[in-house]
């Protein structure tokens, strides 16, 4: 691996993983060179609810999704460490594994937007760069706008996005439907071996 090249990080539930994810991910690493895209699944995400399937179902899900993807690699630290998964512990821990690549925290708009509510969210700009994925005709709310003028380790991306949501295939699987070309067919083998999803949540 090229010890000058970037790292993204793209950390999620992953609750399940499915195109709009790893198209993303594709997209940013091929556009800006990155050294790869690390995946990283959430274990005790602080901000949302429980995730309804296993941490191992999850990152199973995320393995079998990325197979023979060049450029894209599942990280499971979350999953190995105890006590909720804050982002600012997972990216000091890169920066010891990683000490000569800048490393970029790859986040929507919505979760930039909430940033603020993140333990530490201060801490976060010490330890790598965020990169910003934006939609079309999307606009930042003014105290964010300010904070990226602020800072020069922020980069905002205009992807357009693919039209997909985990819940959407969650409530798709429990109304019994089928949510094929929403996600990989190997990630809907898992979902369909292990009966997962099939209640409304």
């Amino acid at each position: 691996m090229d010890k000058k090249k970037p790292i993204g990080i793209l950390g999620g539930t992953f609750n399940p993983i499915h195109h709009g994810h790893l198209r993303l991910a594709l997209e940013l690493y091929e556009r800006l060179d990155f050294a790869k895209i690390l995946l990283i699944p959430s274990a005790h995400p602080p901000h949302r609810a429980q995730p309804s399937v296993s941490s191992q179902r999850r990152l199973e899900m995320v393995q079998v999704a990325i197979t023979n993807v060049k450029g894209l690699s599942v990280d499971d630290r979350e999953l190995r460490r105890q006590g909720p998964s804050y982002m600012v512990d997972t990216l000091s821990s890169l920066r010891d594994d990683y000490p000569h690549n800048p490393l970029y925290l790859i986040l929507g708009m919505d979760a930039f937007m909430g940033l603020p509510l993140w333990h530490q969210w201060e801490k976060l700009i010490k330890l790598t760069h965020l990169l910003i994925v934006r939609r079309p005709n999307c606009v930042l709310e003014h105290a964010m706008s300010e904070f990226v003028k602020k800072n020069k380790t922020i980069r905002i991306e205009d992807i357009p996005g693919l039209n997909i949501s985990a819940t959407q295939i969650r409530d798709l699987i429990a109304a019994g439907k089928n949510p094929r070309y929403l996600l990989p067919s190997a990630v809907l083998d898992i979902i369909n071996t292990y009966q997962l999803y099939r209640e409304i949540e």
